[in-house]
């Protein structure tokens, strides 16, 4: 969400919408620390906004089970780490199926797009741009996902996906992750261009399983904190 002076923008979205997209985002990314309290009057104060649209937001995040209303206000819950784990194994169950649907879906466009973000990341990854690295990342699941041709299964893991940032950064920030998940990613697009949906299928499943015990290995490690 950009901010002009202390001010937010978008037109294209109501308030609600932008401030929601903000608040989430902070939580997800743990900007907002589990169990820090949120309140209606502080933060209209600090995007200098009304109460109104705050509380709109306050009311979805709690919806998304991210806050819990307490008496002070809302109590930041986030995702922990047993959400994570949890969330990756839904993945592992469901993101094979979405490679083995874009064997029959895909369009020459989407894997055209699919491999210029296989470039960009390979680029990125030699230059360890971290910023980057994620969001090609990312770009590459959304491109997957939307290649399936399933607009249900793509919200449902989009969703998926997004509620895992802040574990996703630790892990494909890290050197020697970055540049494997890359070759897992250029696998998935080879399986899929080949239209070999078995093999999609199976590559899809180890990558996101790698990713899942690459996290593991981050909190066995430095002790990573639920969010």
């Amino acid at each position: 969400m950009r901010e002009k002076g202390s001010r937010m923008e978008h037109k294209s979205l109501s308030m609600a919408d932008q401030i929601f997209d903000r608040l989430e985002n902070d939580i997800l990314t743990g900007t907002y620390a589990r169990g820090e309290i949120l309140t209606e009057l502080g933060l209209s104060e600090a995007l200098q906004v009304s109460r109104t649209p705050v509380r709109e937001a306050i009311c979805r995040l709690a919806q998304e089970n991210l806050v819990e209303m307490a008496s002070r206000g809302a109590r930041v819950v986030g995702i922990s780490a047993e959400d994570m784990q949890i969330i990756y194994e839904m993945r592992i169950r469901i993101e094979g199926m979405a490679a083995r649907l874009a064997c029959r879906a895909a369009s020459e466009e989407d894997l055209r797009e699919m491999k210029e973000c296989l470039d960009l990341q390979e680029f990125y990854c030699a230059r360890e741009d971290a910023a980057n690295i994620r969001e090609t990342d990312s770009r590459f699941h959304a491109l997957l996902y939307r290649a399936s041709g399933s607009v249900h299964l793509s919200s449902v893991l989009s969703e998926l996906h997004r509620k895992t940032m802040k574990y996703r950064e630790a892990s494909i920030t890290h050197k020697s992750r970055a540049a494997l998940s890359q070759k897992e990613h250029v696998a998935i697009y080879e399986a899929i261009a080949a239209r070999d949906q078995n093999r999609a299928e199976a590559m899809t499943v180890l990558h996101v399983t790698n990713a899942r015990d690459s996290i593991l290995e981050e909190e066995k490690d430095h002790g990573t904190q639920p969010c």
